[in-house]
């Protein structure tokens, strides 16, 4: 009895594959833009805090918002035994995001003295440009995990089959 294994996918078919999950990460990840500038520029133009603890106040803001959208929405399907472990890895590669970010704005204002608010806004598109792409692969990757695909039945059979054979050899000694 031979089994037959499916060909890996090429790596455009594999980029095909993630076209929706990327359009949908796109989709929570703009909201969460928008929720993380509307949240800086309150911070400070209505508080009057300084632009890193702004960034900080609104980065953490989005993170919630958007931890909603990627569980409950783009990654619903995906494994979610465990939560703690989900959210814990979620506020690490988070918080490594919003350090990418803090830290692309934080060298425009103090070692390039890029320090208006529009000098400041564009830091913070760089930033989170940067910091969009880290969140993305560590998500898919360590976060929200695939669950296994299940197994064609075709496969099952063989495997039993195989199993079946093994056995039957032993009790014939």
């Amino acid at each position: 009895m031979t089994t037959t294994t499916a060909p890996k996918p090429s790596l455009v078919q594999r980029l095909r594959g993630m076209s929706g999950e990327v359009v949908k990460f796109g989709i929570v990840g703009l909201s969460g833009v928008v929720v993380n500038f509307l949240v800086f520029w309150v911070c400070i133009n209505g508080l009057g805090l300084a632009s890193l603890r702004s960034n900080v106040a609104a980065t953490l803001v989005a993170i919630a918002t958007n931890y909603l959208g990627y569980r409950y929405w783009l990654y619903r399907d995906r494994d979610a035994a465990s939560r703690k472990r989900e959210i814990t890895l979620f506020l690490v590669f988070s918080g490594a995001g919003m350090l990418i970010e803090t830290g692309v704005l934080a060298c425009s204002v103090y070692v390039l003295g890029l320090d208006t608010h529009i000098e400041q806004i564009a830091a913070k598109l760089v930033g989170l440009a940067v910091g969009t792409v880290f969140r993305f692969v560590s998500y898919r990757t360590w976060v929200f995990k695939a669950l296994p695909e299940p197994a064609e039945p075709a496969e099952v059979v063989a495997e039993a089959e195989l199993l079946l054979a093994s056995e039957e050899r032993q009790f014939a000694k």
